[in-house]
C-alpha cells in the first residue's frame, strides 16, 4: 500500500494483469531506421525509464538462480530471431502482480507475480518473445502517433462540427485505437509463437500461459466480486484471452502437433524454487483478514467474509457478493487540523456532519462518521498514527445496526504493531516439492499458506484443469510460510 495524497470519490478497483502498455516508455528512433545491434549478452545501458520503472513495481527483486534462467532464454531467443536485433537483459521486479514489458533500451522485465504463474520454461518463453516483438515492430511508438491523430481530429471535430458530430468521432477513433491495440497484441503473440518455436521451445507454451492468465484474471475478480475481463466489452484495449489463446494454438500448430519442443518445467521449477510469493512485507502483507504494514507500524482486521487486496493506491476488499466494499489509504494532514475538521473537507461525498465523533482507538487519535451516496451508505474513520492520518472507508448497500457493529469492531482493530513485530515479518514462499502416493489436488491444496483458496491456487499455479490423484514422482509448486 503507497500513501495516496488525493481521494476525491471512494473508488474500488484493482490492478489488473498482463502486459504493460506504458506510455512513457517509447521508442524514439526514427521512423524505419533500423533496430540497434549489441552482443548477445550485454547489459543494457541503465536509463531514467529503467529507474523510474523500477521504482514503479516494488524495486528490483534479486534471485540468481532465475536471473541466469531467463538471461539463458533471451540468448536463445536472440539467436532464433528472424532479423538483427539487440541483446536483452531481464530484471525480476518486486510486485505480486502478473506483468512483463520491454523497452526499446534492450531492458526486459519480468514480476515476481508472473514467475509464480508460469509453469515451466517455453511459457516464459514466449512471454518475452511477446514483449520483445512489441519493441522490434515499435508498437509504443505506432500507439502514440495514432494516439495524437485521434486527438487532432476530436479537437478539430469539436471545432468545426456540432456537438453531436464530434462525439460520434470521439467514439469512432475510441474504437479505432482500441482496435488499433487489440491488434498490435496478437501480432506480437504471433511472432513470439513462432520465435520460441525456432528456439526449440514448445511452441504451445504460449498458449498455456495465456489460458492460465484467464483464470488468474478471473479467479482474482470472483475473489473480489468484480466481473470477470474474459467478458469485457469491444471497447477493451486487449483482446480477450480465449481469443489469443486459440490463435496462438493456430499458430503452434503451424510449427507442429503437441509435443513438439522442450517445455522444461523441472529446469524452470528448480529456477524458481523458494522465491518470494505474494506481497512484500515492506509494502504491507494480507494474511487472511488481516493487513499488516511492517514498515509503516500498523494492522488491522477486516470483518468476517471480507478478501483483502494489497494494491500499489490502497488496500481494498470485497464481501457479500459485492455489496459490502472497504479501502484503506492514508493522506498527510497537518498536525495543527484536527481530525473533526479534516472530516469535513469534502474528501468523501454525502457526509452526515452530524454524526462525527472524536475518538481514540488503540491510543491513537481517530474521527469516525457516516455518508451516503446514491444506494450506497458508508462508515468512515479516519486514524492519527505518526506524519500519516489513515482513513478507513466501509460501504455498504443496507448499513444496518448489525453491519455498522461489524465495520466498527474492524475500525477498532487499527493498531500500532511494536517493532520486534514488524521486524520478524516474512513473505510466503513459493516451494517446489514431489509427490507422494495418495497425494492429491486437495492434500497438497491444503498445505498452501492460502487456506480460504488453497486447491484452487494450486490447481492454477501447476496448470492443472482437473481436480484428483498427483503422478508420484512429478514436481508441484506450493505457497508455503
Amino acid at each position: 500500500m503507497a500513501t495516496s495524497r488525493v481521494i476525491g470519490a471512494v473508488a474500488f478497483g484493482l490492478l489488473l494483469a498482463g502486459c504493460a502498455a506504458l506510455d512513457p516508455f517509447v521508442d524514439r528512433r526514427e521512423p524505419g531506421a533500423p533496430p540497434e545491434t549489441a552482443k548477445i549478452g550485454q547489459t543494457p545501458p541503465s536509463s531514467p525509464e529503467h529507474t523510474k520503472l523500477v521504482g514503479m513495481f516494488g524495486g528490483e527483486y534479486r534471485a540468481p538462480a532465475i536471473e541466469a534462467h531467463l538471461n539463458q532464454v533471451l540468448a536463445r531467443l536472440a539467436k532464433a530471431d528472424e532479423s538483427p536485433s539487440k541483446a536483452y537483459r531481464v530484471t525480476i521486479l518486486n510486485t505480486p502482480t502478473v506483468n512483463a514489458f520491454a523497452l526499446p533500451s534492450g531492458n526486459l522485465y519480468v514480476t515476481r507475480g508472473l514467475l509464480a504463474l508460469a509453469n515451466d520454461t517455453s511459457e516464459v518463453a514466449a512471454v518475452m518473445a511477446h514483449e520483445i516483438a512489441h519493441v522490434t515492430l515499435r508498437h509504443a511508438s505506432q500507439r502514440e502517433e495514432a494516439a495524437k491523430t485521434a486527438d487532432l481530429r476530436r479537437r478539430v471535430a469539436g471545432v468545426v462540427q456540432s456537438r453531436e458530430r464530434g462525439e460520434e468521432v470521439q467514439a469512432i477513433e475510441k474504437l479505432s485505437l482500441a482496435s488499433f491495440s487489440r491488434r498490435q497484441e496478437l501480432e506480437a503473440d504471433q511472432i513470439g509463437v513462432k520465435t520460441i518455436g525456432r528456439a526449440g521451445f514448445d511452441p504451445y507454451g504460449a498458449a498455456r500461459f495465456l489460458e492460465a492468465l484467464g483464470k488468474s484474471t478471473a479467479m482474482r475478480a470472483a475473489l473480489l466480486g468484480q466481473k470477470s475481463s474474459e467478458d469485457a466489452d469491444i471497447m477493451a484495449t486487449h483482446p480477450s484471452t480465449p481469443e489469443r489463446v486459440n490463435r496462438a494454438i493456430a499458430a503452434a500448430r503451424e510449427i507442429g502437433g503437441p509435443g513438439i519442443g522442450n517445455a522444461d518445467r523441472p529446469g524452470y521449477l528448480a529456477a524458481i524454487n523458494g522465491i518470494d510469493f505474494g506481497d512484500d512485507p515492506s509494502e504491507g502483507i494480507v494474511r487472511g483478514r488481516r493487513f499488516i504494514h511492517g514498515r509503516l507500524g500498523f494492522s488491522f482486521l477486516a470483518p468476517d467474509g471480507f478478501a483483502l487486496e494489497n494494491t500499489a493506491q490502497a488496500v481494498l476488499g470485497v464481501a457479500n457478493k459485492g455489496n459490502e466494499a472497504l479501502r484503506l489509504d492514508s493522506v498527510r494532514v497537518p498536525a495543527e487540523t484536527s481530525l473533526e475538521t479534516y472530516m469535513s473537507t469534502g474528501w468523501i461525498d454525502g457526509l452526515d456532519r452530524e454524526s462525527i465523533r472524536d475518538v481514540t482507538i488503540n491510543g491513537l487519535p481517530s474521527a469516525t462518521a457516516t455518508a451516503s451516496s446514491g444506494e450506497w451508505k458508508f462508515r468512515i474513520a479516519s486514524i492519527r498514527l505518526g506524519a500519516e492520518v489513515y482513513r478507513l472507508i466501509f460501504a455498504s448497500r443496507a448499513l444496518n445496526a448489525e453491519t455498522d457493529r461489524r465495520f466498527m469492531a474492524s475500525i477498532d482493530s487499527f493498531r500500532r504493531i511494536p517493532p520486534q513485530e514488524a521486524s520478524s515479518l516474512r513473505p510466503l514462499k513459493l516451494a517446489v516439492v514431489t509427490a507422494q502416493a495418495g497425494d492429491t489436488t486437495q492434500s497438497l491444496g491444503a498445505r498452501m499458506a492460502i487456506p480460504e483458496q488453497g486447491q484452487d491456487v494450486f490447481m492454477l499455479m501447476n496448470g492443472m484443469r482437473r481436480a484428483g490423484a498427483l503422478e508420484r514422482g512429478a514436481l508441484y509448486k506450493l505457497v508455503q510460510e
